[in-house]
């Protein structure tokens, strides 16, 4: 009888809210850290909408761009923890923010609810075609006659593409120059346009510029060739050894948030990355699709925490 009873409490809170209104009844808030056009809002506009649909109420995604993604994540912390305000959390702003700041507004192990893991991707270390460089190696030989001589471009500090380039920096042995832009997009064109030369660009926005000939594949920065680029090799395979550096995207909720309400959200995500239309289009970007528990994913998060930890520390990165 006590389970029984205790089975109809949760299928009641699964389905209501603590106003005891049904569960979504109205819009839900949709919090990107970053600029729009890049990978993040990509990704949260492709879901977004699915999710809409799915439980009957609208998505509306908002760009909360500043301070390498921190400023939008802080707004998701603080909102009220009512299943009313999501948000995308990436590596830079959950797992690399906390090694590189003295100061966040959130705490990434306390202040968050974990939804899903939606996916990782590689980097891709591109260059301007007029850079006399075809490979890893040839650019480590070319930058090593050139310290602080050859610049690259990121969507800001802290960012993944950033950080990328630093541990590239401390690995390699060389001196690239770091050039920060708002956002990622804007620091792809400054390489397709010559403005700089290199990036460690985000595969979801440079992967069209790469098709098209404007871009230079160098190298992927994970372990192994992503299938999307299979004649591109790998940073570790091209005379870099253990670099081994993947991008991924998650969904969040505050802290507190009711687990019937995470739950729901979970499985719902978790459904739309199986739909063939969505897994289509994250798999031609060079998704690796995961769809973890809240679970597995709040544990993905502390690995990761502690393996940046380690990076940055080695890079001697830090921004304030």
């Amino acid at each position: 009888m006590k389970n029984l009873l205790a089975a109809c409490l949760l299928l009641f809170s699964a389905a209501t809210t603590a106003h005891g209104q049904p569960y979504p009844s109205q819009p839900i808030h949709l919090i990107v850290p970053n600029p729009p056009g890049g990978g993040v809002d990509i990704i949260a506009r492709l879901i977004g909408q699915s999710l809409a649909e799915r439980v009957g109420q609208p998505v509306v995604v908002e760009n909360r761009p500043g301070a390498g993604g921190t400023i939008g994540l802080a707004v998701v912390a603080k909102s009220p923890p009512d299943g009313y305000t999501l948000g995308v959390g990436v590596d830079a702003t959950l797992a690399i923010a906390p090694s590189l700041y003295r100061s966040l507004p959130y705490d990434s192990a306390r202040d968050f609810a974990p939804i899903t893991l939606v996916g990782t991707v590689p980097l891709v270390l591109t260059a301007n075609p007029t850079l006399p460089v075809h490979s890893v190696q040839e650019l480590i030989a070319y930058a090593k006659t050139r310290p602080g001589m050859i610049d690259y471009s990121s969507g800001g500090n802290g960012t993944p593409p950033h950080l990328a380039a630093e541990v590239f920096n401390s690995m390699a042995g060389v001196k690239l120059n770091h050039v920060p832009y708002k956002g990622g997009p804007p620091a792809i064109f400054a390489v397709v346009s010559g403005e700089v030369s290199l990036m460690f660009a985000n595969m979801l926005p440079g992967l069209p510029h790469i098709q098209s000939g404007a871009l230079r594949a160098i190298a992927v920065t994970s372990e192994r060739r992503t299938p999307v680029l299979p004649d591109v090799p790998s940073i570790a395979e091209s005379g870099v050894p253990g670099y081994d550096i993947s991008q991924w995207y998650g969904f969040v909720a505050p802290a507190d948030t009711p687990g019937a309400i995470i739950a729901r959200l979970s499985r719902e995500i978790t459904q739309i990355l199986e739909l063939s239309d969505v897994k289509a289009r994250l798999k031609a970007e060079g998704i690796e699709i995961s769809g973890a528990s809240p679970e597995q994913f709040s544990a993905f998060i502390l690995k990761d925490i502690a393996r940046w930890q380690k990076a940055v520390q080695e890079s001697g990165t830090h921004l304030d």
